[in-house]
């Protein structure tokens, strides 16, 4: 009995087909859970927060405005960075 010859043509798409779906789970959905992450993270941001940027200044914020955040990294030391620099809000350490 022969084959037709549309019958199968979908098989040799279901590799192709997996990959994707595969590659949207390990790789797509984790990277957009990411951006939200911090995204929400950026929104969050308030005076007071200690933070990290992404060229690694350690320091605490003092005023946030739309786009940017002015960072106290040292007395008397205050720089201005994109809201999108900082890498981190970093947590206190509680003493007691």
């Amino acid at each position: 009995m022969a084959q037709q010859p549309g019958a199968g043509g979908w098989v040799t798409f279901l590799p192709l087909i997996l990959i994707f779906i595969i590659l949207y789970l390990f790789m797509i959905l984790p990277q957009q859970r990411m951006m939200r992450k911090k995204q929400q993270m950026l929104q969050n941001l308030r005076r007071g927060d200690r933070v990290v940027t992404n060229g690694g200044l350690h320091g605490q914020i003092t005023a946030v405005k739309d786009k940017t955040v002015k960072i106290k990294i040292a007395p008397n030391v205050e720089i201005t960075v994109e809201k999108d620099s900082i890498s981190r809000v970093v947590k206190p350490v509680e003493s007691g």
